[in-house]
């Protein structure tokens, strides 16, 4: 009989202990990222009365007797299931789609969570709100390029970062020039390029008819000096861009503004023998400079992330330009690391080494940007649980009070 309390004992502790893993799990139902966890039990020691004995001549075998002596705690697993998405339109909210983890760096250490719910803080780190531990991946160069030999760091996006200005080296023409245009007529088209530090330039292109499907051309500026001399463009008698010379025969145009630095134009006129750029048919000549690629410095308005965790920003000059991209960890044996409170994991020697990826690539996750990972938690699950753990306390109870009982008798057997 006090073997049999000993067991009501052990059933009544560990299934107390099934109570506090659903009571957790229950409390982090609507925790951003939270993994739930189950309880298991294994045999206790088990007494061994007699042993088994090997069949003899004309008699079988007899097998071992053994009383066991109640219920251990085997184990408290940590369900790595995926938890369901909400939409919360908020650029910084992350989910993670498949088993990895966003890594931090809590000032001494990496660890690892599942919440998403990132921002920046004062110095642009891209950090966990409720900890302020910094958010670990690659950052792109001032070019918005990723060096495939960086190792991972701190992630920060300073608001007040500029765009570089950039000098215009190209500008596309497109459209007619009239080939039924008399001798002498032209066609002017202007365009604004920038030198390399984002001073604004004015040029004018203009077209002066020569003879049926040719042109002279030459580039001015008000307010900086263009290469002289004229450049010529030649139509076929299909419309098509039969040559097209630059002024003075060069490779390209020379602008230098005012009291600024030169730098080299060339004009995309499109393919000889091509209709994709200039053309001449009888049409009204409606040719125009349809865009260049140089630009001023630019301020960083607002920032964006795409389903591989790049961080794009978006600037008011136009540019868009990679600058940093979220790193993502996974590990063998997910269910081998630590809690550390703060919705973090730490490894351990069993979760093995973290490995470290990028979504869309080296990891087999992916990121869903505006969304927030919810708690894995089966409320219904939980209660039926709790029902089981309920019953369970309640017969090893009803076992202790028993032999509780037959012990009364046991004493009172004398009187």
């Amino acid at each position: 009989m006090m073997r049999a309390l000993f067991s009501g004992v052990s059933g009544l502790r560990n299934h107390q202990t099934k109570m506090d893993v659903i009571g957790n799990n229950i409390a982090n139902v609507n925790t951003i990222g939270f993994k739930s966890s189950r309880v298991t039990f294994k045999e206790a020691f088990v007494q061994l009365v007699a042993g088994a004995s090997r069949p003899g001549i004309g008699t079988g075998g007899t097998n071992p007797i053994q009383i066991g002596t109640g219920v251990n705690l085997g184990s408290i697993d940590q369900l790595f299931s995926q938890g369901s998405l909400e939409n919360t339109g908020q650029p910084l909210d992350l989910a993670i789609q498949g088993d990895a983890f966003f890594i931090l760096n809590n000032g001494s250490s990496s660890v690892y969570t599942r919440a998403g719910n990132l921002q920046l803080d004062a110095d642009g780190n891209l950090m966990q709100p409720s900890t302020g531990w910094v958010v670990q991946g690659l950052v792109a160069d001032p070019q918005g390029n990723f060096s495939t030999g960086s190792s991972i760091g701190n992630i920060q996006i300073p608001l007040g970062i500029k765009a570089p200005a950039q000098a215009t080296s190209q500008v596309n023409v497109i459209g007619n020039l009239d080939a039924a245009a008399a001798v002498g007529d032209t066609h002017t088209m202007s365009i604004t390029v920038y030198d390399g530090a984002g001073t604004p330039v004015d040029m004018q292109l203009t077209f002066t008819n020569t003879a049926p499907g040719a042109w002279d051309w030459a580039a001015t500026a008000a307010n900086a000096t263009v290469t002289a001399g004229n450049g010529t463009a030649t139509f076929n008698a299909n419309g098509s861009l039969a040559s097209f010379v630059y002024p003075g025969g060069g490779a390209g145009l020379s602008v230098t503004p005012n009291g600024g630095t030169a730098f080299n134009v060339t004009v995309n006129s499109g393919t000889i023998n091509g209709i994709d750029g200039l053309v001449g048919f009888a049409n009204p000549s409606n040719a125009v400079v349809s865009s260049q690629n140089g630009y001023q410095a630019g301020d960083l308005l607002n920032i964006s992330v795409d389903p591989r965790g790049v961080i794009t920003g978006f600037f008011s000059n136009g540019v868009t330009r990679d600058m940093a991209q979220i790193a993502l960890a996974s590990f063998n044996n997910p269910g081998g690391l630590t809690r550390q409170g703060n919705n973090v994991f730490q490894e351990t020697p069993n979760s093995g080494l973290a490995v470290i990826g990028f979504a869309g690539g080296t990891s087999r996750s992916t990121l869903t940007p505006g969304a927030l990972e919810g708690s894995n938690v089966d409320i219904s699950n939980e209660f039926t649980s709790m029902i089981i753990a309920q019953r369970g306390f309640q017969a090893n109870a009803r076992v202790i009070t028993t032999s509780d009982e037959m012990l009364n008798e046991l004493v009172n057997l004398r009187r």
